[in-house]
């Protein structure tokens, strides 16, 4: 595996010096220098904060070196100085374009450590599911619109991003934020679905499978995306697994493993739904698993909206958050009018809740892979310790010895394919 550090920079007056002596000398069969090229920070293809030191021999990588950190956002070490219903809000900030799949994945491994986990109320985990769902194909709409506009195809983009500010429009209604939605709370939800927002999902749902046969027909037999992607990239299911893949980019390999099926969580063990594998691992093979989970993305959300406990706008109150007043914010009412629910309000908001001494890990099935969180407690409303696994970070562990023999413009589509967020790589 390339560093920085062996990649050959010579100075600039030195290799001035070298030319002439080669331009003066009768030696014209001298091997040529390689040469080492920066791709990014400021690529577009590297998404703005994705630095890349390539060793070149004329067009064909030699070397390849990753260099992160230009985001150094130190979200494990803020973890440990809030209660861990405020660090809500910073797991928005990992993979942004999913941030409600995110809060679910936190969610969950605090209440592993609080034992909350099997006493989740039906209705709060189908809308769960319905949270992971959206985030899905949210981060793969865009991701499949920048990938096929990073190899040239700019109406994609179009296609997708018009889909996908649908996505936002219902997060709205639901959450409040278009962007950073911080809905879930430890022990259920924020709120329950407003009225007539099961509606509008399901009026989503018949919408973004027509786009997803358009951008196919754009794309899937395009000469062009054929030719850029088909055996670029290949990663073989040994070394899929060797460096830790997940996501997408496992299945791309042809490895059937997603954690709704290995290890289900919330409702996924009740549902029906199909993990499409690749069969080559090449950056074709990584498109069309994508593609094909968003069509079970939607399968998802029409059995979850079908089998909603309390139905759409929930007229026999079902609750979404666990009965424990020392857990959950209390209802304003009872905070106005009860002195123990005032109490109870107070020490959750000022201390947090009331953690034991453990240590658990939670993985979930998010947009790119497997985000799991590690919390390391000591008791009380604070982690002691808490660890992320960012799936882009480990799936960007494989561009060293992914890229060389690839030519430069390669690196655009195998990036693409990849479909990384720097957010939470650089956590």
């Amino acid at each position: 595996m390339a560093t920085i550090a062996e990649l050959e920079v010579g100075e600039p007056a030195a290799r001035a010096a070298q030319a002439a002596v080669v331009a003066s000398s009768d030696l014209p069969d001298l091997p040529a220098e390689k040469m080492v090229l920066n791709m990014g920070p400021s690529h577009p293809s590297t998404h703005g904060v994705l630095r890349i030191l390539l060793e070149l021999d004329g067009e064909i990588i030699t070397k390849a070196a990753p260099d992160i950190g230009y985001l150094h956002r130190g979200d494990e070490k803020i973890a440990e100085n809030m209660t861990y219903t405020q660090f809500i809000p910073y797991t928005d900030r990992l993979d942004y374009l999913a941030p409600l799949a995110n809060n679910v994945a936190y969610a969950l491994a605090v209440e592993k450590l609080m034992g909350l986990d099997q006493q989740l109320p039906p209705r709060c985990q189908f809308i769960r599911v319905i949270c992971c769902e959206l985030a899905r194909i949210s981060a793969h709409l865009l991701g499949l619109g920048a990938f096929a506009m990073d190899v040239g195809a700019l109406t994609v983009f179009m296609h997708t991003f018009t889909e996908r500010e649908k996505i936002y429009n219902l997060c709205e209604a639901l959450t409040g934020a278009r962007f950073t939605t911080s809905y879930t709370r430890i022990g259920g939800l924020s709120r329950d679905l407003p009225p007539g927002w099961a509606g509008q999902c399901r009026k989503f749902c018949r919408e973004v499978v027509v786009n997803f046969d358009e951008s196919e027909k754009l794309l899937t037999r395009n000469r062009i995306f054929v030719d850029r992607t088909r055996d670029v990239g290949v990663i073989s299911k040994e070394l899929a697994i060797d460096y830790g893949l997940s996501g997408p980019n496992l299945r791309g390999s042809g490895v059937e493993h997603d954690l709704r099926k290995a290890a289900p969580y919330l409702v996924y063990d009740q549902l029906q739904f199909d993990v499409p594998v690749g069969s080559v691992g090449d950056c074709y093979d990584r498109y069309l698993v994508r593609m094909e989970e968003m069509r079970q993305s939607v399968r998802l959300l029409h059995q979850c909206l079908d089998r909603l406990p309390g139905g759409a706008d929930n007229p026999s109150r079902e609750p979404v958050n666990v009965p424990d007043a020392k857990t959950v914010l209390p209802p304003k009412d009872k905070v106005l009018t009860s002195m123990e629910e005032l109490i109870h309000q107070f020490m959750l908001v000022t201390q947090g809740v009331n953690a034991p001494s453990g240590e658990v890990y939670f993985g979930a099935e998010n947009p790119k892979g497997e985000l799991g969180f590690y919390i390391n407690s000591k008791g009380g409303g604070t982690p002691h310790r808490l660890k992320i696994r960012a799936p882009s970070f480990v799936n960007l562990s494989i561009l060293p010895v992914l890229l060389p023999g690839h030519l430069i413009s390669d690196v655009v589509s195998i990036l693409g394919s990849i479909d990384f967020v720097m957010g939470e790589c650089d956590r």
